[in-house]
């Protein structure tokens, strides 16, 4: 089945039928409540890039057919569509400005029923919410650029919960220098950890690493590693956010398609490389601290207050039974915490940037976190003892 069967049900027929319909049909009018309305464009809308040179881009196209208004927004490499029922008193298909479409809903009032009606004589989309009116400008249907299509030979399912937990313990790692293009997604493979096989997330900026495992899906062990750009990681992610009971993934080896209920998002891979990521996670580190996370991480953002600097540099200094925390700027000033922690060898001072600290503490699931050193000038890894299929590995800093 191709992806575009998948995306209409009745596959590819209904899409010829749809498509012809367009231009036969009377003009498109519809009566949809603003909730579903809004659900749906909250879920399409940020695709589209504010500022475009092909106007159709600025435009979500919207399709009524069939007890559904469907919608779809496109910047040519990321494709969302979602759908929400509405009482059709004619079918049609029509694009019109996203960003304007999506505001004006977003502040009609809650429980309104709005109603949208082609006008064929001044080419707008006129809405209609209780006294409220508006008109949008359009522009044709068959002007919208789809993405290119191709089957997917991987797909498996899994559970929404655990694909969130992929996206947010990994992708505050995602780097953003786009020189380095490979490491601007989160790399989703199938690997081995004590276990045995998982489905792992990671990201890397190339000064902190970020990696989650959860049990392989039936259907992903053939799965061919995939780098999933950052835009597109924060469309899934939104997509799914609230969302119960399973989500598709299905892949190529140029594409990704996340399914949640009516929602669909495709999105190219990054074409490249990413790095043995392995290699730098520490494996010998020996002198561990223990520490409650929340009051760590309360500590850590007092103290790094006085960080002037661009690298936000921040010491720990570990020695029995605490770690104490101090920033010290000849121009911002200085700061100093000391937190309880259960620490008992040799006594150790390593600097780290704060905000990474934070990123890392705001991820730990459990009461408390888990940092192993080696030495001053060696990388940590930080566990969480609420979460063991969750990594960090952080690159210190000099001090």
């Amino acid at each position: 089945m191709t992806l575009t069967a998948r995306r209409i049900p009745g596959g590819p027929c209904v899409l010829r039928e749809m498509a012809r319909r367009r231009h036969d049909s009377e003009p498109m009018k519809l009566t949809i409540e603003r909730s579903a309305l809004l659900s749906a464009l909250g879920h399409v809308q940020s695709v589209v890039e504010r500022r475009n040179t092909i106007p159709i881009l600025s435009n979500i196209l919207l399709t009524a057919e069939a007890g559904l208004l469907r919608l779809t927004a496109t910047d040519l490499d990321i494709e969302a569509i979602d759908a929400a029922d509405a009482q059709i008193e004619d079918p049609g298909a029509l694009t019109a400005p996203a960003q304007i479409l999506f505001d004006v809903v977003r502040k009609l009032p809650d429980g309104a029923d709005i109603r949208l009606a082609f006008q064929p004589e001044t080419k707008q989309l006129a809405i209609t919410a209780g006294r409220s009116r508006f008109a949008l400008p359009t522009l044709p249907a068959d002007d919208f650029h789809s993405m290119n299509r191709d089957d997917c030979p991987v797909s498996f399912a899994m559970e929404a919960g655990e694909l969130r937990r992929l996206i947010d313990k990994t992708r505050f790692a995602i780097s953003t220098e786009e020189t380095r293009y490979y490491l601007n997604g989160i790399y989703l493979h199938v690997a081995e950890n004590e276990s045995g096989p998982c489905l792992r997330s990671v990201a890397t900026d190339g000064h902190r690493l970020a990696l989650a495992d959860a049990a392989v899906p039936e259907g992903a062990a053939g799965m061919k590693g995939v780098i999933v750009p950052r835009k597109a990681v924060a469309e899934a992610r939104k997509l799914i956010d609230g969302a119960e009971g399973e989500v598709t993934i299905a892949v190529s080896d140029s594409k990704i398609v996340v399914t949640s209920g009516r929602a669909i998002l495709t999105s190219k891979l990054i074409d490249g490389t990413f790095p043995d990521y392995a290699r730098v996670i520490p494996k010998g580190n020996d002198r561990r601290l223990t520490v409650d996370n929340g009051a760590f991480e309360k500590a850590v953002d007092r103290v790094s207050t006085v960080s002037a600097e661009r690298s936000r540099s921040l010491k720990l200094s570990m020695e029995d039974g605490k770690v104490t925390l101090s920033v010290s700027q000849s121009e911002a000033g200085q700061g100093t915490e000391e937190v309880e922690a259960d620490y008992t060898a040799e006594a150790l001072e390593i600097g780290f940037n704060a905000r990474y600290l934070l990123d890392v503490a705001q991820q730990i699931q459990g009461d408390e976190a888990i940092f192993e050193f080696h030495d001053a000038a060696s990388p940590a890894l930080v566990r969480d003892p609420g979460d063991e299929g969750a990594q960090f590995v952080l690159m210190p800093l000099r001090v």
